[in-house]
């Protein structure tokens, strides 16, 4: 195999993450189409034959789509089902009773956290936008901090936490284990949306009241129980847990019992029994919510596919095997792969865009900055996790979402809800600088 002069690795590296940000930023083309693109344009800067360049995205598409394809579906399914039972909003409500109007802000916070565990960010704030607009309107908060405070906790998981589009995907490139990003991710996640929240209250008192003068009465939540809303989302979990935290390479011969747990805590098993258990709650319209969720996750899918194609190329580039005797990249540590995130996030948009991105050009550097064991993995993942966050503004969709449906302006969003962005990618570093001391093998 030809070595790749330095130069010519970087100059292809370097343009294909800029033609990602001009064409998804610039000129909103869709991200699959603007990743397939990138791969391309840095194949031939590479040098790389035109069958080469095909073969890469190929085999890079069908691994990536292989190893978290239905992790992906299943995820996406479990979250349209527990949407249209009823379930968040009898979770979102069930919360509201027990803290009260004294702590709208806070109370919105701890929702966004806990729905948005199984549904992702944008569609958990559509879905209780109208609770968080009354619970202004009855608390007299101003509707900036409250949407903020409800966007940061939905927005904490989402970058955090599997099975999650983004970080589920790096957690597959960087061959991490689902599991202990799940863990360690819903953890990193809590002290991140606190972190939301007193700045969105800290930042939102220097602006004028903005509560809605829409008269929007209180939603009553129909649906399933407490205790039924909240299963389809807790057993996964745990299932998933307690697989992590009993593994069975112990070199002792597995009883049943632990070999049957140890299935169910696969991701792929434990949310199917989280969908089980949702389906119990669904009335009606079942198979037109299942082509929903298909059709949802398919678009998903194209875009991590494509990173995983541009991911391919990249490979093709060893940039890791150039900068082997760099010490300044070495020094970096967890701090690079959050950069290289954070940049990317900031530039296009999207987080899940970029930590894909991010994922397949830190994939090669593992050995480089001292992360090539399982922990460093998990830890790596997670810092990529917290620099996808940083920073949401006009270019994030998710951004638009809570502006239009808040009423909110965008210079009022930019001072309040952005800068949490960065509050919270910046906490969420500093968990993840402590759980690296915490692991062994790092």
């Amino acid at each position: 195999m030809t070595t790749i002069p330095l130069l010519q690795s970087l100059s292809g590296l370097l343009a294909g993450v800029a033609l990602i940000v001009l064409l998804t930023a610039r000129f909103r083309v869709h991200a699959f189409f603007a990743l397939l693109l990138a791969a391309v344009l840095t194949g031939c800067i590479l040098g790389l034959p035109a069958a080469d360049i095909l073969g890469s995205i190929k085999s890079g598409m069908g691994s990536i789509i292989g190893s978290l394809g239905l992790l992906i579906i299943l995820g996406t399914t479990l979250g349209l089902i527990l949407e249209h039972s009823g379930s968040t909003a009898v979770l979102a409500n069930y919360v509201l009773q027990r803290i009260g109007t004294g702590k709208a802000a806070l109370t919105m916070n701890m929702i966004g956290y806990l729905v948005g565990m199984p549904i992702f960010c944008d569609s958990g704030f559509i879905v209780l936008s109208g609770l968080n607009k009354a619970l202004a309107q009855r608390s007299g908060v101003s509707l900036m901090i409250m949407a903020s405070s409800l966007a940061t906790g939905l927005y904490a998981v989402h970058c955090l936490m599997p099975p999650h589009p983004g970080i589920t995907a790096a957690t597959v490139t960087i061959h991490a284990e689902t599991g202990k990003v799940m863990l360690y991710g819903l953890l990193i996640a809590i002290p991140a949306a606190a972190g939301g929240y007193a700045w969105s209250v800290f930042a939102g008192k220097r602006l004028a009241a903005h509560v809605s003068t829409e008269i929007t009465a209180t939603p009553v939540a129909v649906g399933p129980s407490v205790g039924m809303s909240v299963l389809p989302v807790a057993v996964p979990i745990l299932l998933i847990a307690i697989r992590s935290l009993f593994s069975l390479e112990t070199g002792v011969a597995p009883s049943f019992a632990l070999k049957t747990l140890a299935l169910l805590g696969i991701p792929e098993v434990a949310l199917s029994v989280g969908i089980l258990l949702a389906l119990t709650q669904l009335k009606d319209k079942t198979g037109p919510l299942l082509q929903e969720s298909a059709e949802k996750a398919a678009g998903i899918l194209v875009i991590i596919g494509a990173g995983g194609a541009f991911g391919a190329i990249l490979a093709k580039a060893d940039i890791g095997s150039h900068i082997a005797q760099n010490q300044a990249v070495a020094a970096m540590g967890l701090l690079l792969p959050f950069l290289v995130t954070a940049l990317l996030k900031t530039a296009q948009g999207s987080s899940t865009v970029a930590i894909i991105a991010a994922a397949a050009i830190m994939q090669p550097l593992l050995p480089i900055i001292g992360l090539d064991s399982g922990n460093g993995h998990i830890i790596c993942v997670l810092a990529m996790g917290a620099g996808s966050m940083m920073i949401s503004h006009t270019n994030d969709a998710y951004f638009w979402v809570i502006s239009r449906f808040s009423g909110l302006e965008v210079k009022d969003m930019l001072r309040v809800y952005s800068t949490s962005t960065i509050v919270m990618a910046l906490v969420s570093l500093a968990g993840v600088y402590l759980l690296s001391h915490c692991l062994p093998g790092i």
